[in-house]
């Protein structure tokens, strides 16, 4: 198994230079939100273990609500973010980045303060890399050599199927599998198919892993006695919180909301990005700190086979602390329209949306951390509109394939290459097609 990474690049924009850059990042695409793969900057298509790559300005369009507490706004510049997810390590794809497409990146953060063309660029890149607080991916291990080897496998077999129906009609379930497994046998000897086995697991990636399912429980249970005797403390000091915190969540400018739709549904598949402001105080600052370390000990080892509790529509998710912890950037690819994922979240888990991001300043008021909040759905939706970031450059290297239609393939495929399968088993891969 090869697991999957994630890097993240942030480097403020030199003065004056916001302009120059946008213009250099709209080369990239053939128009707004479609990416040409094979731009001249940085051909994406050609890096066959990039799954997602974007670029996007942080521009923070709410840093004003923090002065709502009584505190100055925050003395942040623009920044340039270059972020994606990846098979194998983060470290070795950006290796490989630099080495292939040196120039193009040389060219984009030029415009970035303190960059010397000259200068070591991998060096420069891995300084400014920015790790998630938490990660989440769709499922570990299937890599972008496979999505495409299995949807290509499906098409093949709907082919057969189609133009053989007549034949498939007068045969049972068992020799109709027989018939395809020949089938994709001689389409792999020709050449026509390619059905690669899995790489084996790094044993480095497999001693972390393991380590790290044994520790963040172990540490759980060695704070379990402090934690039980502030949890009352907590609880007070929450509540004082959540009656006296600022709701700032009005009806998104018009003109912001227009600009972030012509960015989207061009593809099954979308983009989102929101950044805001976490709340004054350490309070909030560890609170989020603490929920984001047990979200990512979930992600990485119980949501990680296709599904994030109920929500089986993204592809990569992360959470990101930015300047000292005083930001929060969240970045997500995921199936559908904003509508429908925020509806999604807002009907199956609306408590773990609160969970993290009531953290954030303007958050449509909680109780106890886990209630009403996203469930005040008009608020929530202008609050999430509001914090949304253009997308100047977005890469998928899987277009019109989701999450689910990827469960799906990899399942045609463990069909074919499964030794033995009882009758109902059959049966119900056969219903895949």
């Amino acid at each position: 198994m090869t697991p999957q990474s994630h890097f993240m690049v942030v480097a403020p924009l030199a003065a004056q230079r916001e302009a120059d850059v946008r213009a250099v990042l709209a080369t990239m695409n053939y128009r707004p939100g479609v990416v040409n793969p094979q731009n001249d900057i940085i051909p994406f298509g050609q890096f066959e273990r990039l799954h997602f790559a974007r670029f996007v300005l942080l521009d923070d369009p709410t840093l004003d609500d923090i002065t709502a507490y009584g505190v100055p706004r925050p003395d942040v510049a623009k920044a340039l973010a270059f972020l994606g997810d990846c098979d194998g390590s983060a470290d070795d794809f950006l290796a490989d980045l630099v080495q292939r497409a040196g120039a193009g990146l040389r060219h984009i953060f030029s415009h970035c303060q303190g960059f010397t063309s000259d200068g070591d660029l991998l060096a420069w890149l891995q300084d400014h890399a920015q790790p998630p607080a938490a990660a989440y991916v769709n499922w570990m291990g299937r890599t972008v050599r496979q999505i495409r080897q299995e949807s290509a496998l499906r098409d093949a077999l709907v082919a057969y199927l189609d133009q053989n129906a007549a034949m498939f009609a007068g045969i049972g379930p068992r020799e109709s599998r027989d018939m395809l497994r020949q089938f994709v046998d001689a389409e792999t000897q020709a050449g026509r198919l390619t059905l690669t086995e899995p790489a084996p697991t790094p044993l480095s990636w497999q001693v972390r892993n393991v380590l790290h399912s044994i520790g963040v429980p172990l540490l759980l249970v060695l704070l379990a006695p402090f934690l039980m005797l502030y949890s009352p403390i907590f609880l007070v000091q929450l509540r004082r919180r959540e009656r006296q915190d600022p709701e700032i969540a009005p009806r998104p400018d018009a003109h912001h909301v227009m600009h972030v739709a012509e960015l989207e549904d061009h593809d099954v598949t979308n983009q989102f990005g929101a950044i805001g402001c976490l709340k004054p105080g350490l309070f909030r600052r560890w609170t989020l700190i603490f929920l984001l370390w047990i979200l990512n000990y979930t992600t990485r080892h119980i949501f990680n086979r296709g599904y994030l509790t109920r929500v089986k529509t993204i592809h990569f998710a992360r959470w990101v602390f930015l300047d000292n912890k005083q930001r929060m950037l969240f970045a997500s690819n995921y199936d559908g329209s904003l509508e429908s994922y925020m509806d999604d979240f807002i009907n199956k888990v609306a408590w773990g949306l609160n969970l993290v991001f009531s953290n954030g300043v303007g958050y449509p008021r909680t109780d106890w951390l886990i209630l009403h909040g996203a469930k005040n759905e008009q608020k929530f939706k202008y609050y999430i509109r509001r914090h949304e970031l253009p997308t100047e450059v977005w890469y998928n290297a899987h277009p019109g394939l989701t999450a689910l239609d990827m469960a799906r393939n990899t399942r045609i495929r463990e069909g074919i290459t499964q030794s033995f399968m009882t009758d109902d088993e059959i049966v119900a891969w056969l219903q895949l097609f």
